[in-house]
């Protein structure tokens, strides 16, 4: 699945890395938990979390991740897209909750950890 249609299944706004959108991606993770992504994650492209703040940012950055797409409405501020911008991240964000939006990327056949 293509990053332009994950923004289309969320009903995302794209906030930055919008020439990205064409990268391929086969995986997904939801967590606000920043340390379970770092121990637990393996091979995902997407991270969906409610935690807005640089650190989330970073750990996709440390994990290779393609995207971050924030949900519940949550918007980042300028720093956490400077920081996306500068490492070629594509930033979202829906009001989709948690739950929900990982629900609706996994019928679209998205995967995640051990499926």
């Amino acid at each position: 699945m293509k990053l332009r249609e994950v923004s289309q299944i969320l009903n995302a706004q794209v906030l930055c890395g919008e020439e990205y959108l064409d990268t391929e991606v086969l995986s997904a993770c939801g967590s606000d938990m920043m340390s379970d992504v770092l121990a637990y994650v393996k091979d995902q492209a997407i991270l969906l979390t409610g935690l807005v703040n640089p650190q989330a940012v970073r750990t996709v950055i440390m994990m290779d991740m393609k995207c971050i797409c924030f949900v519940r409405g949550k918007m980042p501020d300028d720093k956490i897209l400077e920081i996306a911008r500068d490492n070629s991240i594509v930033v979202m964000c829906t009001k989709e909750g948690l739950f929900a939006a990982c629900g609706k990327l996994y019928q679209n056949g998205l995967v995640g950890e051990g499926t």
